[in-house]
């Protein structure tokens, strides 16, 4: 599926992150990456909230049984933001660890559903 143009994500160091958006049922290529599941603020804005934040060593498989799909169901997100990255699994858990630090969506606290 193609995507929809990109979104540009800012954590709380102060890097930006572009991140391309896909419908939530997109299936991907086997690769790594960062990903956030979002929601539209009002349909057709192009204004994101964050449902859930994280990083995968394989974008093909992370999705489909998702430990924290009911909590993201629930908080109503209809897209996937990527952001593809062949860099080491600690650069991909980096850039998590900061759109977390100021983004702090709901399904990543201990207690999302």
């Amino acid at each position: 599926m193609a995507n929809q143009g990109t979104c540009v994500w800012k954590g709380q160091s102060g890097l930006e992150y572009t991140y391309w958006i896909y419908p939530i049922n997109t299936q991907f290529q086997s690769e790594p990456g960062n990903y956030i599941f979002a929601t539209e603020t009002h349909p057709g804005s192009r204004r994101w909230v964050p449902v859930y934040i994280g990083q995968t060593g394989d974008l093909s498989e992370r999705f489909d049984h998702h430990h924290k799909m009911n909590c993201i169901r629930q908080h109503g997100a209809t897209h996937m933001h990527v952001h593809k990255s062949p860099y080491d699994d600690g650069i991909r858990r980096s850039e998590e660890r900061d759109l977390l630090g100021i983004w702090n969506p709901g399904c990543n606290a201990p207690s999302g559903l």
